[in-house]
């Protein structure tokens, strides 16, 4: 099993590594690997995401707030300070990391829509601070001049450079989310999620993991926002809005909700959806997102990727017999 995830793992890297030279002879190459960065970047909110809810079973909608906190913790830092990008992409997670754990403790008490509710309340008043500390944050007209992304003496200059980093980001965190899932931690996570009161039984600090893994999600969508902010070089509040944090929970539940490679795979589909082919009917974008959201839920509940998945299987073992 271990080798066949390998497999799977492997195939997707090189599946990443040409992605740029196949669709170079379909049209604009830039065009396209312009949306695979912004669709690696939200791969790393879904992935968060998706170990908070899909396998620790808790609720949350502040993923956007999160990735905003990162995001403007880098822009602050080097447009207002002049501290090096790179450095303040770690400050801006640990930061968040550190909000999310003051936020967690008491919130995370909290079951079903009540946690909902406060992830919410959380985002709209961080989306308010965006807003009104104009001196910081530019307010609504936003924050201008974020330099690139440097790496030591390396800077990430074109559009090759970011689409190789991000999705070499995504590749790392998918390999540590699919190890740790796999782990005695994961296990701890999917028994929170079946039943709480079961899992603290057989000794689960259910309190401690759920804070762990909400901190975890939350730097992770930091990280995201950072790269963000150094890639459009420009951020204001309307990026990290609670719509934004109603599309990771969509992307999340397309791909499947307890599976790492379905929040990657359904954030691609969306972004491509949201980017490509629904520029047509980008007034009723939400209108079809709800369509959506719905026909999953009804037909196909536990999302895209493991539907495909267990009808792979059940074709083979109908061939096998």
């Amino acid at each position: 099993m271990k080798g066949k995830s390998n497999f799977v793992l492997l195939i997707f890297a090189i599946a990443i590594a040409i992605f740029p030279v196949v669709v170079g002879s379909v049209q604009s190459i830039s065009h396209y690997v312009d949306v695979m960065v912004f669709a690696g970047i939200f791969a790393l909110v879904s992935m968060g995401l998706s170990l908070l809810m899909g396998y620790a079973g808790q609720i949350s909608l502040a993923q956007a707030a999160f990735m905003g906190i990162g995001a403007y913790a880098s822009g602050i830092l080097t447009t207002h300070f002049g501290w090096p990008s790179s450095v303040a992409l770690v400050c801006g997670m640990i930061l968040t990391g550190a909000v999310a754990y003051v936020i967690g403790v008491p919130s995370l008490k909290l079951k079903g829509h009540y946690l909902a509710m406060a992830t919410l309340g959380f985002g709209m008043i961080v989306h308010i601070v965006f807003n009104e500390e104009v001196n910081l944050t530019g307010g609504p007209s936003g924050l201008v001049g974020i330099e690139t992304l440097g790496l030591g003496n390396l800077r990430l200059e074109s559009l090759y450079a970011w689409y190789y980093f991000v999705w070499a980001c995504v590749v790392v965190f998918l390999i540590f989310c699919l190890n740790l899932v796999k782990s005695r931690i994961g296990r701890a996570f999917l028994a929170i999620h079946a039943d709480e009161r079961a899992a603290e039984a057989m000794g689960v600090s259910v309190s401690a993991y759920k804070v762990k893994v909400f901190v975890l999600s939350a730097m992770m969508a930091s990280l995201a926002g950072s790269l963000y902010a150094h890639y459009v070089e420009f951020i204001n509040p309307s990026s990290f809005n609670l719509m934004w944090s109603i599309r990771f929970v969509l992307m999340v539940m397309v791909g499947g909700l307890q599976s790492l490679w379905g929040a990657v795979f359904g954030t691609i589909f969306l972004t491509f959806l949201s980017n490509e082919w629904l520029q047509v009917f980008s007034e009723f974008e939400m209108l079809i997102y709800g369509v959506i959201l719905l026909i999953i839920a009804l037909f196909i509940p536990r999302g895209l990727v493991p539907a495909i998945v267990e009808t792979i299987r059940r074709r083979k073992f109908a061939a096998k017999s």
